[in-house]
């Protein structure tokens, strides 16, 4: 849904000898009474739904980076697919958070939890204005409700990925004419309201919504599952995948790029999509993927000029390798690296790869030799603000085509972009359910969901081509045909599959702690980086500690009542 600027206008009225002028509405003011009726409940609406984004407030108030949809800093960058990039000193927060010096004043914590709470404040908003909004039939009401349940239970489920112990707050508990009234201890398990908020959408929400961007009853089903999942409860998701696949409503795309191009935004595959639009009149163009701004090639002629953050590791490009047999190197994928550019200038002769890989891989990463979508070939280190740092490779999903460029980007600024992000898509609830026949059901059933993505991404239309219409590098990609038997292995397979799948998308981090492997994973993934990039030497992921970032000191701070806070600290920190 593209975000609707609310401009409020106060009218004054000139009064006699009377005391009515004591009544009149503070300027730059709304009174509560004009929400109170359907157009204002769905403006609130439109409201919470614009902060799916994360970004509403001036920038002195928290960064869109800080709380962008698609988790880029705390997903990727906090994980073994991504560095930071760009250069040591910009941004440091960030460099402190992929260093795993994590300290609770770290403001891109304070941006996160600020951004997902005005989320939840607003759909309380909404919840509070329906009932004196009389307009309204029971089918809307009962719609609207749910589209903001939804979104409550969404805000909420970040924070509980990111944080853990947070305060539920619904709008029974909010009272917006008593600041201590969300002052809340953080002690309780949230969950139970998580689902609670989530499934009362799921009961009302239509299988189908006419305007894009509202949630369905699917993508309620799908964020439900996964929230089952995070809960190590698969036999809760397994019933709600299941009857998103049995609707018939969803189907992958036969191209996996058209997941990641605005002309293609809101496609088959899409389930809980986050709306992004430009030059609709909103101020500085904020509402393209704003979250994203950095994340673009620094230099080199093409793409931008900034800002060189958000490059894909060594290792997950040396993930997406592939044996004789089409299949992942699962446990030894990282004992040799992809052929990079590191060191040498773009003026300088390079071969890239030419050993068998995953056709994702270029989808994924720009790399040097490969076309950089429609912008011509990645020409290296000309696209990388500091190679020593940041490593030889560049982001890609989310950047525009050039044949966006003016129809699909902000004028003022071609990085503010209208390709959304898709958070659910059909190859989740796929492998979410590969997942779930693993531990609850029939590895060959699991088997059988991993090989519907590899043959989609097997697809030759699909693959990156040269000018003269040619596979771009040596694509070698097959489904698993031996009968799975061992449920480690398939495990492991599965899991595998979802970092081929989800790459640079913001979900490694928390698939690691939910599968409960971070530790050995990013520990085992920093002792070989220290080799690469110096910052990561004996950096460590403890466990018990690292699963979950800190509660931002400033809202422990704030939330005393007295002299005693009502938030604390999670454990090590």
């Amino acid at each position: 849904m593209k975000k609707i600027l609310l401009s409020v206008f106060c009218l004054t009225m000139a009064t006699a000898c009377s005391d009515q002028f004591l009544d009149v509405q503070p300027k730059a003011a709304l009174a509560v009474t004009t929400l109170q009726n359907k157009a204002g409940v769905n403006a609130l609406l439109i409201g919470a739904y614009s902060l799916l984004d994360g970004w509403a407030t001036p920038e002195g108030a928290y960064r869109s980076y800080q709380v962008g949809a698609d988790n880029w800093v705390y997903g990727s960058v906090a994980s073994d697919d991504a560095y930071k990039g760009t250069i040591a000193g910009d941004q440091p927060p960030i460099s402190l958070i992929e260093q795993h010096q994590i300290q609770s004043d770290n403001i891109y914590f304070r941006g996160k939890w600020r951004g997902m709470y005005d989320g939840i404040a607003r759909a309380n908003d909404v919840l509070q204005a329906l009932p004196k909004a009389a307009d309204l039939t029971d089918a809307e009401r009962q719609q609207l409700v749910a589209e903001s349940r939804f979104l409550r239970g969404h805000y909420h489920f970040e924070l509980v990925k990111m944080f853990k112990n947070v305060p539920y707050i619904d709008e029974k508990i909010y009272n917006p004419n008593d600041l201590e009234s969300t002052k809340l201890t953080n002690t309780a398990d949230i969950w139970p309201n998580i689902v609670a908020d989530l499934k009362a959408a799921y009961d009302v929400l239509p299988a189908k919504q006419t305007q894009p961007g509202r949630v369905s009853k699917w993508a309620a089903a799908a964020t439900l599952a996964k929230a089952y999942l995070f809960q190590q409860k698969p036999a809760e998701a397994k019933p709600l995948l299941e009857a998103i696949v049995a609707s018939g409503q969803y189907k992958l795309m036969d191209r996996y790029h058209d997941n990641f191009k605005a002309v293609t935004n809101n496609n088959a595959e899409s389930i809980f999509e986050v709306q992004y639009s430009v030059n609709d009149g909103a101020s500085g163009g904020e509402n393209g993927n704003i979250g994203s701004t950095l994340n673009y090639p620094y230099g080199g002629g093409g793409v931008t000029t900034c800002c060189g953050f958000f490059q894909p590791s060594q290792n997950l490009v040396n993930a997406f390798k592939t044996n004789d047999n089409g299949l992942p190197l699962l446990d030894t994928f990282n004992a040799t690296d992809v052929t990079s550019d590191q060191n040498i200038e773009s003026t300088a002769p390079f071969t890239p790869y030419a050993g068998p890989v995953d056709p994702r891989l270029d989808w994924t990463v720009g790399r040097r030799g490969i076309p950089y979508l429609d912008w011509g070939v990645h020409p290296g280190k000309a696209y990388v603000r500091d190679q020593a740092y940041g490593g030889p490779y560049s982001p890609k999903k989310h950047v525009m085509y050039r044949s966006d460029v003016g129809t699909n980007t902000f004028a003022g600024n071609a990085r503010l972009n209208a390709n959304n992000y898709r958070m659910i898509r059909y190859s989740h609830v796929l492998l979410w359910l590969a997942e779930v026949e693993v531990e609850v059901g029939d590895l060959n059933k699991a088997r059988a969901y991993v090989n519907q993505i590899r043959q989609r991404a097997a697809n030759p239309d699909g693959f990156v081509k040269t000018a003269d219409g040619k596979a771009a590098a040596n694509y070698v990609i097959k489904t698993y045909d031996t009968p799975w038997t061992d449920k480690a292995t398939a495990r492991k397979a599965v899991q595998f599959e979802q970092r081929l799948e989800f790459g640079m998308e913001g979900h490694r981090r928390f698939d690691l702690v939910r599968w409960g492997i971070a530790d050995q994973t990013l520990n085992a993934y920093y002792a070989t980086e220290a080799s690469k990039r110096s910052y990561l030497k004996g950096v460590t992921f403890v466990k018990g500690k690292h699963e979950y970032f800190p509660i931002p000191i400033q809202e422990i701070l704030n939330s005393k009542k007295g002299d005693q806070a009502t938030l604390t600290q999670n454990p090590g920190y």
